[in-house]
């Protein structure tokens, strides 16, 4: 089987988690509720591929960031489906203003009321992240 490598990124503060809402747009899981994360490049490895993706998705650059898990995730298109290999990290220190230049919106949602995660995985990382770095 063939996937799609992926990262994701977890940003943590005040017992709250970013998550962006995707746009209708996006060929894949268009709508959904999700940590940011993004497709890697050819060549790229995880870490060179978070620190452009959290760039692009968010205007930010890591300063710390450790590897939390590895999940499977069916994303789904109105045509096709597309199998990704989700990489998670926890980024705890970052510089830079978050602003959302690809999903729809950002924001932080107290990890209390995480129902409104769209997909298993992330909720499965969220507290795969918390467990190993609290």
């Amino acid at each position: 089987m063939e996937f799609a490598e992926c990262v994701s990124f977890i940003l943590i503060r005040d017992d709250q988690v970013l998550l962006e809402k995707r746009r209708a747009d996006k060929e894949f899981d268009p709508s959904m509720v999700m940590i940011p994360g993004g497709h890697a490049e050819a060549g790229e490895d995880h870490l060179q591929t978070l620190a452009r993706e959290l760039m692009e998705e968010l205007t930010i650059e890591a300063e710390s960031a450790g590897y939390v898990c590895s999940l499977i995730h069916t994303a789904e298109s109105e045509t096709e489906t597309e199998v990704q290999r989700l990489h998670y990290y926890l980024v705890s220190e970052w510089q830079g203003d978050i602003e959302a230049l690809e999903a729809e919106s950002v924001f932080w949602q107290p990890l209390s009321e995480l129902e409104i995660v769209d997909i298993q995985p992330d909720r499965i990382a969220i507290a795969e992240a918390l467990r190993l770095y609290s």
